[in-house]
This record gives structure tokens, C-alpha cells and sequence, in this order.
């Protein structure tokens, strides 16, 4: 007998639980042990049963990676690791590849909504894919970019933008692109609570002021700008910085001289971790690959044929299959009475 659920019978409290699971389950009392056994009915899907296995993953039975797991990974010297994703599927991807964190970041205008900018989105927007990776994004840290003009107007704003992101869009901490400039607005976002991640370098929401995606501190005074907004960061409370699209000195030197980590896309072998776009690093992006980006599998080319081989198969009659893909009717009767009934109607011309 199947025991999910044992409780004495004694407790009329829970039995006025059960009582309330009971058009759910079957519940079955067993005399020898005075208790209950509940079994849930059997239901009965439309769809084939999906294999589980018995085994937790890895992913699963992992802990939940916090704040202090990634500074924990800092102090030990452990590269993190950190993933884009935007929406429930690249959630589940982003925890199933074991990443330490999961990115909500606004690159997802382009990659996922067709924009040629970050620049478009809004606070909303975020909220609602920031929500939908949270569902298949459980262990990861989850980071989510506040879009442009959400944090620039005022600290306040921005406060009360970073808290929207947290209690509607279930983010655990926000990320904010800038430096020097942004310092009091880090501080005051921090001090209420949020954990701030900082980007540096290459801002792609400043991205019609920089003339292009283009690599920044390629000299020395230019690089000490990057330097100086990394303190500043630094010192106004941001747990992690990204570093974008610098030279591979410069992401290394900055990343000595901070006591907080530093991750990098574009910088180099030396930051404290590393950060890809899902959609640059999975080939389905097809308008352009950066640089620094490494493409770990063509699954935009993949897809595409499985489409293709899809329409092909409707059109030459291979699918639905009869067997596997169709169901029938209840009996044989019932068929045979259906077709009856199908006799007494005639087809609109």
C-alpha cells in the first residue's frame, strides 16, 4: 500500500484537512497502525508521461546559490560563472548548466524581442521576464538589469524602481550600468537592502553616446576613468562588478585592485568570472557574434531544420501518425454510433 501521508487518528484537526483533500485523494485506513494512508487518484492526461529520474540532478540537489555563496566563491578563487535568460526555459537551461548566476539582463531587447537597442526597455518588462525565469531558475543567483532611465532621473526613483524589480519581478539583487556618477544612487539602493551589481567598461545602454558597441579603455587614461568608476562602485556598496569589453589588462588590473569580484565579457582570462549572452553562446542570435563570444553549440541552425522537417512530415502525410500521435474513441460502439450520427449531417458548400 502506497504511504505518502501517515497521521493518528486522534488528530481532528488534521482530519479536517484531509477532509478537504479528499475529491483529490483516496484515503484508506489501516486498522493494525491507526492511521491514514492517502494516495492521490489517478489522473488521466492527454499528453505521454514525461520520464523522470529517480535520482535528483545536480541542479536540483544543489543548494541555493546566495549573496554569500558568490563571495564565498570570491575568497576560495572558484571562477563564477554567470548566464543570460529570459524566460522560463533559459531559467531551467541557467540552473541546469549549474551556473552560480543567472543574468535577467536587458540584452533579452534584442535577442528575445528583435529591438536594435536595450534601450527600449521598461521597468515592466523586466518585471515580467525577470518573473518568468524566476519559475525555472530556483538555484542560481538571480540578478536583474534595471533598463534605461529607470535608475538615472533620481536616487529615489531608482529606489523605488529596484524594489518593483524585487517584490513584483522576484529579483534577488539589480544591476545598474555607470560609475563615478551613479555612486549615490548605488549607496542609497544599497542601504535599503537590494544587493547592487555594477557594469563597467562598455555601457551598451550608453551605446548611441560610445558611437557603437566598441571596446573602452584602450588607453591608459581612458582605463583609469574605468578605474576610478570601479572604487567608486566599490565604495558605495555594489556586492560584484561587470566588467565589459576592455583589454585583457585592464579587466585584470582592475580586478587586483577591488575586494569584491569582478565579472567579465570581453575582459580577459584574469576577472573573478565570466558572463555570456544564452542566445550569443547558444548560436540562435543571427545577427552578429561578438568577439569575445564563444559559440558552444548551433542550435539556431539545429531548430531551424527541425522546423522544416516538421512542415515537410504535414505536408507529405508522415505526421500526425495514426498510432502515436491520434486518439480514439472510447469503443468500439461509441465509433460505430458516432459515424451514425455524422450520416444525419450534410457539409456546408
Amino acid at each position: 500500500m502506497s504511504q505518502l501521508i501517515r497521521a493518528p487518528l486522534r488528530r481532528t484537526g488534521w482530519l479536517a484537512c484531509v477532509s478537504s483533500l479528499a475529491p483529490r485523494l483516496q484515503v484508506v485506513v489501516a486498522p493494525s497502525s491507526r492511521s491514514l494512508a492517502l494516495t492521490p487518484k489517478p489522473r488521466h492526461y492527454s499528453s505521454r508521461p514525461i520520464e523522470t529520474p529517480t535520482v535528483p540532478t545536480a541542479s536540483e540537489a544543489r543548494k541555493k546559490v546566495t549573496i554569500q555563496t558568490i563571495a564565498s566563491l570570491y575568497r576560495k578563487k572558484t571562477p563564477i560563472t554567470m548566464v543570460t535568460a529570459f524566460d522560463y526555459p533559459t531559467g531551467i537551461l541557467a540552473d541546469r548548466g549549474h551556473c552560480d548566476i543567472c543574468l535577467v539582463g536587458d540584452s533579452l531587447a534584442m535577442v528575445a524581442l528583435g529591438y536594435d537597442s536595450t534601450a527600449m526597455l521598461t521597468v515592466h518588462d523586466m518585471i515580467h521576464h525577470s518573473n518568468a525565469v524566476a519559475r525555472g531558475c530556483t538555484k542560481a543567483f538571480r540578478v536583474v538589469d534595471m533598463p534605461t532611465g529607470s535608475y538615472q532621473i533620481s536616487p529615489e526613483e531608482a529606489l523605488t524602481n529596484a524594489f518593483r524589480l524585487v517584490k513584483e519581478g522576484r529579483a534577488e539583487a539589480v544591476k545598474v550600468e555607470g560609475g563615478v556618477e551613479i555612486a549615490d544612487t548605488v549607496r542609497r539602493i544599497v542601504q535599503a537592502g537590494i544587493p547592487v551589481m555594477g557594469h563597467i567598461g562598455l555601457k551598451p545602454q550608453h551605446e548611441t553616446a560610445l558611437g557603437g558597441f566598441k571596446i573602452q579603455g584602450k588607453t591608459a587614461k581612458k582605463a583609469e576613468i574605468i578605474l576610478q568608476d570601479a572604487l567608486a562602485l566599490q565604495e558605495a556598496g555594489c556586492f560584484s562588478l561587470v566588467i565589459e569589453c576592455v583589454p585583457s589588462q585592464v579587466g585584470e588590473t582592475i580586478t587586483q585592485l577591488l575586494h569584491i569580484p569582478t565579472i567579465g565579457i570581453g575582459a580577459g582570462a584574469h576577472t573573478s568570472g565570466q558572463v555570456l549572452v544564452n542566445m550569443d553562446m547558444l548560436g540562435i542570435f543571427d545577427r552578429f557574434v561578438p568577439k569575445f563570444c564563444k559559440v558552444y553549440g548551433h542550435f539556431g541552425r539545429d531548430m531551424a531544420k527541425a522546423v522544416e522537417q516538421y512542415c515537410t512530415e504535414v505536408r507529405n502525410g508522415q505526421f500526425p501518425d495514426p498510432e502515436s500521435h491520434s486518439y480514439a474513441m472510447a469503443s468500439p460502439k461509441e465509433q460505430e454510433e458516432w459515424a451514425a450520427i455524422a450520416k444525419n449531417y450534410t457539409r456546408n458548400a
